[in-house]
């Protein structure tokens, strides 16, 4: 008897000493994060992602993909989003980041939105302790990694449910084996370990087909324990979304308890409750068996889960664009205005992406015609342009002095590729790009597009005539268009539709010299041949080069000049 005391006390030493790791652990940890937000607030996110991972960021966004307009994948890829995006993302849920993600991909219309997301930015930016509470508890609502939340609890009602009898009957044999110990000890007792041996062999497999769910429910209930613990918090500010929340987590007192033993073992990793928990499953199916109670208690309130979606997404979001400002050297907020005619100010504007950018502003009422040689800077001032007209419509900032302008749907035809999957040419998926603006421009609310080298995809003849009139189509009230060419010809004949801007460069001592401004006007140098010359390129090559050209612009037509100096008519 002593003995078998002795054991037990043993056990139960080594247990409340395992919980004990547990807790401090579990207090470590907590101590570890708090540090993190602190020292994260106004710095560059250290995170890297792997694709998978990025990729499950942006189903929330797929899910509501029809709801209005969004920005497409084409203009998305055009500006590198995903990289402005991952500069801001300094969110620490899967719940923050995927709404933030959506955010940017939505461009709001209406200043009642965008001045409430203004409040949410200052508040977070004013009230550092609440902050850094607040996103202490997102924290704990966790990411999922390669697994999206909105996957598994948007797509439950084409989930097809197994009843749960076989796992009853397991129950019932191995309740069976292990009665019959006392009536044939020897037997039984083999009973009880084949039995819990074919079990556990029956729960791996039916385990596997249910396991992205534990994912998803188990931060379904971290976004409960997020609620319960923040309306705890001393924030008048919030307390409308807060009301919001106490009232959805209300409707899932049944999802909480059906979901104690599915998800035990993911919320309390690592813990003695999620130990013990684990093999009671493994053996007695107990989260199997819940497992249809949850899905119906998920289709039930799957729009208190959206409202609780949109509620801590929101929050988080604006409290990750408090850190995002602080993180800039410079940023405005936006005024933006409806009209039915397009106009875009901005001042001193710069690219997010660029570290040490140069500033340039403009100031247009109608379509720009930007012209310089290569590696002058017009795309990126195209992207800088689009993308402050994106972060001005969706998180109320913009990296310049100031911005105003009108409210806008933006679209771009850029960085544009081969199609080697649709087996489409770079022309065809060129002028698919530029139709999809074109089909667009008779909706409500003005246009602001952005396209880089107009039908660079063909040749030179062509390209002229068609852009020409493509351009010429897109020089209406309700659109604003930015457009760089190389073809001066195009400043010309559009110099009645569209204002010129160029950028120079000069070539000074065998190097080239870019300044990266903005000038009014269209280009007047000729530097190409010029950098020929920089690349050691042989100087007859050069000499001959030179002549061609200017006897072009002298006569209109195209000379090939022969190794001897003479002309060949082409």
């Amino acid at each position: 008897m002593d003995q078998t005391m002795g054991a037990i006390g043993i056990v139960l030493l080594c247990f409340a000493a395992f919980a004990a790791m547990a807790f401090y652990q579990n207090h470590k940890n907590q101590k570890l994060r708090r540090l993190c937000i602190r020292r994260g607030f106004g710095n560059l996110p250290d995170r890297e992602y792997d694709l998978d991972e990025y990729e499950c960021i942006s189903h929330y966004f797929r899910q509501r993909k029809k709801q209005g307009y969004v920005i497409d994948d084409i203009t998305w890829n055009d500006l590198d989003m995903d990289s402005v995006f991952i500069m801001m993302n300094h969110t620490w849920s899967a719940i923050g980041e995927s709404s933030l993600y959506d955010m940017l991909r939505r461009p709001e219309f209406s200043e009642e939105v965008l001045n409430e997301r203004e409040r949410l930015i200052q508040f977070f930016q004013k009230h550092e302790a609440e902050r850094e509470k607040f996103l202490e508890l997102c924290a704990e609502i966790g990411k999922t990694g390669r697994y999206s939340v909105f996957d598994y609890i948007y797509n439950l009602a084409d989930l097809k449910m197994e009843k749960p009898w076989k796992h009853y009957l397991n129950i019932l044999l191995i309740i069976t084996a292990i009665g019959l110990i006392f009536i044939q000890p020897q037997i039984g007792i083999l009973a009880v370990i084949a039995m819990i041996s074919v079990s556990m062999g029956q729960y791996y497999g039916a385990k596997k087909k249910v396991e992205p769910y534990v994912t998803s429910c188990n931060c379904l209930l971290n976004m409960l324990k997020f609620s319960e613990k923040v309306e705890k918090l001393s924030m008048p500010e919030l307390e409308s979304y807060l009301s919001e929340l106490k009232k959805c987590r209300k409707k899932f007192g049944n999802f909480k308890r059906k979901a104690h033993f599915f998800v035990a073992g993911a919320a309390v990793s690592g813990g003695p409750e999620a130990f013990v928990i684990e093999y009671l499953n493994y053996i007695f199916h107990f989260d199997l068996i819940q497992f249809p109670g949850i899905v119906k208690e998920l289709k039930n309130h799957l729009d208190d889960f959206e409202k609780m979606t949109n509620v801590i997404g929101l929050l988080e979001s604006m409290a990750a664009i408090s850190s995002f400002r602080a993180m800039m050297q410079e940023y405005t907020i936006p005024v933006l205005q409806k009209s039915d005619k397009g106009f875009l100010n901005m001042e001193d504007g710069y690219h997010p992406m660029i570290s040490d950018p140069v500033k340039n502003s403009i100031k247009v009422e109608r379509g720009v015609l930007l012209t310089g040689s290569n590696a002058s800077g017009k795309s990126t001032f195209l992207k800088t342009v689009a993308i402050n007209a994106i972060l001005a419509q969706t998180v109320h900032t913009c990296m310049a002095k100031r911005y105003k302008g009108s409210f806008f749907r933006i679209y771009s035809s850029m960085a544009l590729r081969d199609d080697l999957v649709g087996q489409e040419s770079y022309y065809i998926v060129e002028i698919k790009a530029l139709k999809r603006i074109l089909d667009v421009l008779d909706e409500e609310m003005p246009v602001l597009c952005f396209v880089d080298e107009v039908l660079r995809g063909t040749n030179t003849v062509e390209r002229i005539a068609a852009s020409s009139q493509i351009l010429k189509s897109l020089s209406r009230d309700d659109v604003v268009c930015f457009a760089a060419t190389h073809d001066i010809e195009l400043t010309h004949l559009l110099e009645k539709e569209y204002d010129n801007y160029h950028f120079q460069e000069e070539v000074k001592d065998n190097d080239i010299l870019f300044n990266y401004l903005l000038y009014p006007g269209r280009a007047t140098s000729r530097n190409a041949i010029k950098l020929l010359s920089i690349m050691g390129y042989d100087r007859e090559i050069i000499s001959s080069a030179e002549r061609s050209a200017e006897k072009f612009l002298t006569t209109g037509e195209w000379q090939l000049e022969t190794c001897s100096g003479s002309m060949e008519k082409k």
